[in-house]
């Protein structure tokens, strides 16, 4: 079956890949915090990390184009991805603040709470405005990984840079201005994509061929809109088994002829294996969307934990530090879904229509 014969059944496994992504950064970051060398980059010059958050912005992109194509509003599309990120990111960073850094601070209680370096992190890490901070005072300054409070929120920014690229590619394909020959928005739209992709690939791979550091926006930009891509593409890109394991065998081989050749391979192939394994496995682990989607949950909470594991056990293994982190990370993940994010999920279109209507009133200075 093609694509977009799966579009129709909102019962798939992305919950499932986000989770195991989700569970790979935090593998990947148990090295350096205990201390480590990461081993896998060395086969492929990508890290499972690397893995996981392309998985990330690959099945973000196909999801936030759906939801935009769907809407056709800016206003709406921008407030529910401010519902989706920031409360779940605002009560992480009171949490970290105030529990984690309260206790784990050197400092006395009343200088640490006061001191302007707290204050920051607090409005950083909340609204992401110019950026994220790394650190807060006297909080894991012993550790490995030296002061580093919570180190995966700034993939966040990018998330938050890529949607506003996709609005502003939507609403450009949209206008009417008169150098545009395509009859249909639609068809401008598919083609600003595919031109946005080809270009960053064609970028990715002139950094690679030329050993130039890699840039996480480029990488960003091609993960991102390439799951736009596969949205927009449904109707002519089949899902097949034999594809799925001739594709798969190819990257795999790929690993053989180097760094180089695998990462080619892998920029063309890993979006057609995210979404095979998304919509076609089917059977008992679509089970697993019964629970809610942990994914971001354990994303913005894991690395502050295992920070907290790694100062409480010292010299903890990275096994046992990626068995305690996970159990000790989980709670947190199923609290925010099930209290925070999803009861604001559930509402988000009565949330945005009452925000509207008070806007709305606001401005013709009625009363409320």
């Amino acid at each position: 079956m093609y694509l977009t014969n799966y579009l129709n059944d909102r019962n798939n496994n992305f919950n499932l890949i986000r989770f195991l992504a989700t569970f790979a950064v935090l593998l990947n970051h148990c090295f350096p915090l205990a201390g480590e060398r990461e081993p896998f980059g060395d086969v492929t010059g990508m890290t499972v990390g690397t893995w996981a958050v392309d998985v990330f912005f690959l099945t973000s992109g196909f999801l936030v184009t759906q939801s935009l194509l769907n809407k056709q509003k800016a206003a709406e599309f921008l407030f529910f991805r401010f519902i989706r990120i920031f409360p779940a990111l605002i009560a992480a960073g009171i949490i970290t603040v105030f529990a984690i850094g309260g206790f784990f601070t050197t400092l006395p209680l009343a200088s640490y709470l006061t001191h302007p370096e707290t204050s920051l992190f607090l409005l950083k890490g909340s609204t992401l405005l110019a950026g994220v901070s790394m650190y807060l005072p006297g909080v894991f300054e012993n550790l490995p990984f030296k002061g580093a409070v919570n180190g995966s929120l700034w993939t966040i920014i990018y998330e938050i840079k890529m949607y506003l690229l996709l609005l502003l590619i939507w609403a450009f394909a949209n206008s009417r201005l008169r150098v545009f020959t395509s009859r249909y928005s639609k068809s401008r739209f598919a083609a600003f994509v595919c031109v946005t992709v080809i270009l960053a690939a064609i970028l990715f791979i002139i950094r690679i061929v030329q050993a130039i550091p890699e840039s996480h926006l480029n990488r960003f930009i091609l993960m991102f809109f390439s799951g736009a891509l596969y949205l927009i593409a449904k109707n002519h890109i089949r899902l097949k088994t034999s594809y799925f394991f001739f594709i798969f065998s190819a990257l795999i081989l790929s690993a053989m002829w180097g760094k180089i050749i695998f990462s080619m391979v892998y920029i063309v192939t890993i979006g057609y294996l995210v979404f095979y394994l998304a919509f076609v496995p089917a059977g008992i682990i679509r089970r697993f969307n019964r629970l809610g989607d942990y994914s971001y949950g354990i994303y913005i909470y894991a690395f502050p934990v295992q920070q907290s594991l790694v100062a409480l056990l010292p010299g903890i293994s990275v096994a046992a530090l990626m068995i305690d982190a996970s159990f000790a990370t989980l709670p947190f993940a199923i609290i925010s879904w099930h209290y925070i994010e999803n009861p604001l999920l559930r509402r988000k279109s009565f949330l945005f229509e009452k925000g509207k209507h008070f806007f709305s009133s606001f401005l013709r200075g009625k009363t409320i």
